[in-house]
């Protein structure tokens, strides 16, 4: 089954694709109770991150993210990226966004503090 929440960054709604795992589902619940607006700022120049303000369970594995990926880091922090980087994350999804630039404008790369409002599809 595939599952799809909007991510709205300034007014701009884009949808991601999660991945089936203990830390998406317990995503999706917190999601159920409201939506989610978390205060990100770029990071190595790589990435936007920010935390939740809760826990979520992690599956931490080894991974090289791409642009679009969308990742828990330490089981309270989410982390967008727009470089590549490598890592033990727990994959949460990716943007449905296939053009790096695209993904770049979106996220504000490298323009400093966003938030990013994450609601249920």
């Amino acid at each position: 089954m595939t599952t799809t929440i909007n991510v709205t960054i300034n007014g701009v709604t884009k949808t991601a694709t999660l991945v089936d795992n203990v830390a998406t589902k317990a995503l999706l619940e917190l999601l159920a109770k409201g939506n989610v607006t978390v205060k990100t700022d770029d990071y190595g120049g790589f990435e936007k991150v920010g935390t939740f303000g809760t826990r979520l369970p992690t599956a931490n594995t080894q991974i090289d993210t791409v642009p679009g990926d969308i990742v828990l880091y330490q089981g309270n922090s989410i982390s967008f990226f727009y470089e590549n980087n490598g890592w033990s994350y727990t994959m949460l999804g990716k943007l449905d966004i296939n053009d790096v630039k695209e993904i770049k404008s979106f996220l504000a790369a490298g323009k400093g503090k966003i938030d990013i409002i994450l609601s249920l599809k």
